[in-house]
């Protein structure tokens, strides 16, 4: 029997939108989400929209609550810990199997993002870089060998995505991790496991510093 891959559900796309929106800041967190408007605006019933907002709410992008609605996550100091621990748990392992795994394979996607990253910051395409600093992370699951980690991280790779949205409108802290993933790409061409350790906790640490450091404002978008 020939295999055929079947298209999205009408639902699964509009939480691909949906979560696009929130990822990339037009939904602002905290705002009210309207499945009216949501329905309006891709021209769909609020059948699919309450798929999506209850998929979105397990992703942890979404609060619903009853007779209120839902509404984009907000944050605050310990959720932001909280965060920054599951990734200083999970992509150093990943990381790590990765390279066991897959080191050629992993140093290529790696570099060839990388180069991507450095072309999307130098021309101001903020939110090209955006997201390719998250396929950057995900490839360490891509070539980690094992999909209880990539599953794991990908329930909340959409939330991480969104927190990168916020740090950017701190430049001194996007051009820091710009070169913080070069000197990762460098570790990974040399198979130097501790210093990649290293890196990356430095990495994360200095991101929940800066989220720690604006969480209030943040709060208020």
């Amino acid at each position: 029997m020939q295999d055929f891959e079947r298209p999205p559900s009408l639902g699964a796309l509009v939480t691909d939108h949906v979560r696009n929106m929130i990822v990339r800041g037009e939904l602002a967190l905290g705002e009210a989400i309207s499945e009216r408007g949501i329905s309006a605006l891709l021209n769909v019933s609020k059948t699919p929209v309450r798929e999506a907002l209850t998929r979105l709410k397990h992703e942890g992008l979404v609060i619903i609550k009853p007779q209120s609605g839902a509404q984009v996550f907000t944050l605050s100091a310990r959720e932001v810990g909280n965060i920054c621990t599951f990734r200083r748990t999970l992509e150093p392992a990943a990381l790590a199997l990765a390279i066991e795994f897959d080191q050629p394979g992993l140093y290529h996607e790696l570099r060839q993002v990388e180069s991507q990253m450095q072309v999307a910051h130098g021309s101001g395409r903020i939110t090209d870089y955006l997201d390719l600093d998250s396929d950057f992370h995900m490839a360490f699951f891509n070539h980690c060998g094992n999909a209880y980690l990539k599953s794991s991280y990908e329930q909340y790779a959409g939330k991480i995505a969104a927190l990168r949205t916020h740090l950017a409108t701190r430049p001194d802290h996007t051009r820091l991790s710009l070169r913080e993933h070069t000197e990762i790409v460098d570790a990974v061409q040399n198979k130097d496991i501790t210093a990649l350790r290293a890196l990356l906790d430095a990495h994360i640490g200095r991101t929940q510093e800066t989220y720690e450091v604006g969480v209030e404002d943040i709060t208020q978008l």
